[in-house]
């Protein structure tokens, strides 16, 4: 592995601004100086007048293998997030067949081990009746247990109350939980088909996903987690309504029950509907812009603790069926880091802010051995960016194999340079070096 010098950047990290300079030797972050251009080192990179961050940790992607990867896989949607600054990801079992054993679990790691050019953990899946498989995970080397409450892609649902409460109370790693209640959603959706046929508006899927079934859901996880003392994240918040089930009154590490933005519920409103459709049909829905706003404010106070994507990609084909057939989700990986600092052009967030919310606090909050900051002796998992050079998102470099994106004509006004993954420089100004794939992400257990 090459050792890589940057010199003169101004370094992101644990809510400062510093300009140094950073050895990388063997993988891990050697030495940060003011100056070490003396230091001997195989490659240079001109950090002057650009902004170094920590690596972004995606704790919620979909990249569709095994089984859908006529939609995306493990290679090309890693390839994606490394060009947009996520050096680790944390992909979700609802792919086919699900990873809800061991053995269909490994699997994927061997293959993402293969391929990946990013960091990588894989969640197990929960069901009805496979905890005895659940108390088996070694929770040094899975990141998590997802748990579907409310039906997504895959059909992966707990509805079982003792199974769930059997989960809540046995499982003492972290639980990340899709929150929607299916029998409210369902009420709605028959509502709805009774009124319009097969031919449903899409501006009705924020009311079929509706914000009392996220709230529902999610109250009665937070109230199970707190009886029974589980490590409860709950992902993709898409209501206001909701943000009153978290706390900000104690630090992150002292927290049991999180919660998580993604950005499109952050960038996109009900009014979008309009001119996007499909394209941004998520699970659970983009809502109000009171919801969106909302949120952002609930990111900056710290009532939400981390940002993701839940980057899950379609085909243009599939989404362009009638809303009852359209699948939910998008690809969004690529663009995390450069959207939320168009959000810092827009005043309303801060550098410090970002790299907390995209890399610090999600390797805190998943307990990520030597990940997630720029420190001497960490893995040496870093983003270089250039601040003013604007860049249009086109088909032509959309990375996703879906080969489309919500952000599709946006211009952005930030551009990732360089992407270093566990030391190795796999992104330089467009071109890739897939001479070294990303490590698997190990996890503290004894915090």
């Amino acid at each position: 592995m090459k050792s890589i010098l940057i010199t003169g950047a101004n370094i992101v990290n644990e809510g400062r601004i510093t300009r140094a300079d950073v050895l990388v030797k063997e993988g891990r972050i050697a030495k940060i100086a003011t100056d070490l251009s003396q230091e001997a080192a195989e490659v240079h990179i001109d950090g002057k007048g650009k902004h170094l961050f920590p690596g972004v940790i995606d704790d919620q992607v979909h990249f569709r293998e095994p089984g859908l990867t006529h939609k995306g896989e493990i290679y090309t949607e890693a390839k994606a997030g490394v060009a947009g600054g996520t050096t680790s990801y944390m992909e979700m079992p609802n792919t086919v067949p699900q990873a809800v054993t061991i053995p269909l679990l490994e699997e994927k790691y061997s293959r993402a081990q293969e391929v990946s050019l990013a960091n990588y953990s894989f969640f197990f899946g929960g069901t009805n009746d496979n905890l005895e498989e659940i108390l088996k995970l070694d929770l040094k080397n899975v990141c998590g247990l997802k748990v579907f409450q409310g039906s997504s892609t895959g059909n992966m649902v707990v509805d079982n109350i003792e199974s769930l409460e059997g989960i809540f109370r046995e499982y003492k790693g972290l639980l990340a939980i899709h929150s929607e209640n299916d029998h409210i959603i369902a009420a709605n959706l028959a509502e709805y088909k009774a009124k319009y046929g097969e031919d449903i508006p899409i501006q009705a899927h924020p009311k079929i996903r509706s914000e009392e079934a996220c709230y529902d859901a999610s109250k009665r996880a937070v109230a199970m987690a707190k009886k029974f003392g589980t490590r409860l994240h709950i992902l993709h918040i898409s209501t206001a309504k909701e943000l009153s089930l978290f706390d900000n009154s104690i630090p992150l590490e002292e927290k049991k029950i999180t919660a998580e933005a993604c950005i499109h519920h952050m960038w996109f409103s009900e009014e979008d509907y309009d001119t996007k459709g499909n394209l941004i049909k998520w699970n659970p829905a983009v809502k109000t812009s009171n919801d969106r706003e909302q949120i952002f404010q609930a990111m900056l106070d710290d009532r939400i603790d981390v940002i993701a994507t839940d980057h899950a990609p379609h085909t243009l084909e599939e989404k362009a069926q009638s809303y009852t057939k359209a699948p939910s989700g998008g690809p969004l990986i690529q663009h995390s880091l450069v959207a939320m600092l168009d959000f810092y052009h827009q005043g309303k967030i801060s550098l410090e802010k970002i790299a907390e919310k995209m890399s610090h606090n999600v390797a805190k909050l998943f307990r990520i051995e030597d990940r997630g900051f720029i420190r001497e002796g960490y893995f040496a998992d870093l983003v270089l960016v250039d601040l003013n050079s604007p860049w249009t998102v086109s088909k032509e470099n959309i990375l996703a194999k879906c080969g489309w994106s919500p952000f599709e004509g946006h211009t952005f006004q930030s551009q990732v340079t360089h992407t270093i993954v566990s030391g190795h420089l796999a992104y330089n100004k467009g071109e890739f070096d897939e001479s070294q794939k990303g490590k698997r992400l190990t996890f503290f257990t004894n915090k």
